[in-house]
């Protein structure tokens, strides 16, 4: 249960949940109004269900849309998932690596303020800064 928290917070953080909000009310949406137009769909789970195999590009072919209307749908739901596939992976990445980079800086000036002071700095201060120093090295 913690991943699918953290993946919820990051979610959140980066504000990839409204991308993810909008697919999911596009399939919903989709899925309702197929129940209505096309003849091959037989309830409100079905027409999801069908929105979400097209969303996916899996397409299995046991719902075939028949409608103009219903194709349309179908290329909605198709673009809108694509776009989701594509752009929430992107910002959790974009917002992973900015997190390294400000960790890397923040890290870096710990350093330099060690170094800063360094005639200041106590003998176990000297010996962890060694050995900070020893694992950066070690570590490139």
């Amino acid at each position: 249960m913690k991943p699918l928290k953290r993946i919820g917070k990051l979610l959140v953080r980066t504000g990839a949940i409204k991308i993810f909000g909008a697919y999911v009310v596009v399939l919903i949406i989709g899925g309702i109004l197929l129940t209505f137009i096309e003849p091959q769909v037989h309830g409100v789970f079905e027409g999801f269900y069908y929105c979400f195999v097209a969303s996916t590009t899996i397409g299995f072919g046991d719902i075939v849309p028949v409608t103009v209307w219903g194709r349309i749908i179908t290329i909605i739901v198709t673009l809108v998932g694509l776009m989701a596939v594509a752009m929430v992976p992107g910002v959790v990445v974009a917002y992973y690596t900015e997190y390294l980079k400000i960790r890397e800086k923040e890290t870096a000036a710990t350093f330099l303020e060690k170094l800063e002071r360094l005639p200041e700095l106590s003998k176990e201060e000297l010996s962890e800064l060694s050995e900070k120093v020893k694992e950066f090295n070690k570590n490139k």
